[in-house]
């Protein structure tokens, strides 16, 4: 993504309604493979520093528009959920080349080998899972008079279809979508869901979570796969803990109930950490069918891509 300063200064007063703004740092930070991170610092009654990030091409099906997500990222947090600001955004690809968000910067660490190793962070790690309980039984409240409409199409249906468009053959995968359809659970009543929940979308200092980002794959489905997904073995990076690789489940689950009242069912949690790992072996796919159809180049989808080997191991040890 090539994208000029002027452009970003020219874009910033419009949004900060400041003829005078000036833009003192520019600079492009490697942080996720659907958009460019740029961290800014502005001159405008004052300096502020601001997060814009650019979607990249050839991003992944099913996510929702900047659009979609600011009104989401600030619905949530009238009911308490942790987020950055958003400040502005525009849908279109018209101003910069491609849609954007600025949001205001948040100070923490987000890098899970910082997250899970920095020893000012203990205090934070201690009380993950149970923060985010609390966090998620937030989430799940979120009013949606205000939002627009958000897809609730069944999720199992969407992967596969995920899986098809791709075309490559994945018995493993063939073995868990047999499992998943045989072992359905009952409909749940639909929330927000975040969709993307977990160590990497969450920046965090050491007084816990101080904000929830990435909100691109949100819709309305099972609370269960939120609380699920951070479960996943992929998402603990190494580390011990069940949640996130520094937390215990029970936490998790007893600080979920706290707030909302509600205890899943572990038959239910078992076939959300099924259907979440073969979803992310699903993205592994996409990532890098996404590099080498040439869409957009890059290494580290490619690298995303070779991961999908490890989602077959671990399908093969839930549904065994």
């Amino acid at each position: 993504m090539i994208v000029g300063s002027d452009a970003v200064r020219d874009v910033l007063r419009r949004v900060l309604s400041d003829d005078t703004a000036e833009l003192t740092r520019f600079r492009p930070v490697s942080a996720g493979a659907s958009r460019h991170t740029f961290d800014l610092v502005v001159r405008s009654d004052g300096e502020r520093r601001l997060v814009l990030q650019i979607d990249r091409q050839g991003g992944l099906d099913g996510t929702i528009d900047v659009a979609a997500q600011a009104a989401l990222v600030r619905a949530a947090a009238s009911v308490g959920v942790p987020v950055a600001e958003v400040i502005g955004f525009d849908a279109t690809p018209a101003t910069l080349g491609a849609p954007f968000t600025i949001t205001a910067f948040v100070e923490g660490a987000t890098l899970p080998r910082t997250v899970l190793r920095d020893p000012a962070l203990a205090g934070a790690r201690r009380t993950f899972a149970a923060e985010c309980g609390r966090v998620l039984g937030a989430l799940h409240r979120t009013p949606r008079e205000s939002l627009p409409a958000l897809d609730a199409s069944d999720q199992l249906d969407r992967v596969v279809a995920w899986i098809d468009l791709v075309g490559d053959p994945m018995p493993v995968f063939e073995l868990a979508i047999d499992w998943l359809r045989r072992n359905r659970p009952a409909p749940a009543p639909p929330v927000v869901v975040h969709g993307d929940f977990r160590l990497g979308n969450l920046i965090l200092g050491p007084d816990g979570i101080r904000a929830v980002l990435d909100w691109e794959m949100a819709h309305l489905g099972d609370p269960v796969e939120d609380l699920a997904w951070p479960t996943l073995r992929p998402w603990r990076f190494r580390g011990h803990g069940e949640v996130g690789g520094m937390g215990d489940l029970a936490d998790l689950l007893a600080a979920y109930k706290a707030v909302t009242g509600v205890s899943p069912d572990p038959a239910r949690f078992h076939w959300w950490q099924v259907l979440g790992t073969l979803k992310w072996g699903s993205i592994c796919q996409r990532q890098a069918r996404a590099h080498l159809d040439g869409a957009t180049r890059s290494v580290e989808l490619a690298a995303i891509g070779r991961r999908v080997c490890e989602t077959e191991y671990d399908l093969l040890g839930l549904v065994s």
